[in-house]
């Protein structure tokens, strides 16, 4: 448990000290707020939906725990690159601890941008229909992260070019989140997209955390829950068996 709670608070030191990269990632879900809320917001409005800005926002903060935790698998590298992972793996503790210790770390980084960016999204007009669902949306938030966070994590377990990453990221992360249902409902889909977003657990994720929000849902919070925890423990099953990999 020592050596989850030093690499989750190394974690958290890099967060506070990259000022910087806090600043860009609330950059990029305030451009998707402005741009596509206030930009569609009259096409999705005289298609029959919602107000855009309700329907959008939920779909804005899940995008910024999906990257923010993603990109904690740089981290790894960079570790590798430097040693640093390499006295951790000496150390006389398991490698599934090494692995939490990294995810919970990256995880808890991109909770605090998603809060950051749900305040944004308050003052850009969205407003929580339930109150009193606020606890079920943060488990949402709370299994994203972590669950992407496990996948970078897992990724870069057997990378180690840094310029290769966000290569595998892009071919991987961004079909993942234009096809969750961030952006659009998820009703009346083509079949062929129907069944993609079906088998994306991002999709889930997100459409928990709108339902939790905002009280539009096109899954049962039930099945968000159990496909984000059953995907959790698949990847996290996984990325033990590549770290039992990596060569010291």
């Amino acid at each position: 448990m020592r050596t989850i709670y030093i690499l989750w608070l190394r974690q958290l030191k890099r967060f506070i000290r990259k000022k910087a990269s806090l600043v860009g990632a609330l950059g990029q879900p305030l451009i998707f707020l402005v741009a596509f809320g206030f930009g569609l917001g009259p096409v999705f409005a005289r298609a029959g939906g919602v107000d855009y800005i309700q329907f959008l926002s939920p779909g804005i903060i899940g995008m910024t725990v999906l990257f923010t935790s993603i990109f904690t698998g740089v981290e790894v590298i960079w570790d590798k690159q430097f040693g640093f992972l390499k006295e951790t793996f000496v150390a006389p503790v398991s490698r599934f601890e090494i692995l939490l210790g990294k995810v919970l770390g990256g995880a808890t980084v991109a909770i605090v941008q998603g809060i950051l960016v749900f305040l944004i999204t308050l003052l850009v007009g969205f407003r929580v229909e339930n109150l009193a669902l606020i606890p079920l949306a943060f488990v949402f938030l709370s299994l994203i992260a972590i669950l992407f966070s496990a996948v970078g994590v897992t990724i870069a377990a057997r990378l180690d070019d840094m310029q290769g990453f966000p290569l595998i990221i892009n071919f991987v992360i961004q079909p993942l989140f234009y096809l969750s249902g961030a952006l659009f409902p998820l009703e009346g889909l083509p079949k062929f997209l129907e069944i993609i977003t079906k088998i994306n657990p991002l999709s889930y994720g997100v459409d928990g955390l709108r339902g939790a929000l905002t009280g539009i849902s096109h899954f049962s919070s039930i099945n968000s829950l159990l496909v984000l925890s059953i995907s959790l423990v698949l990847v996290i099953l996984v990325g033990t068996y590549q770290f039992s990999k990596v060569e010291i």
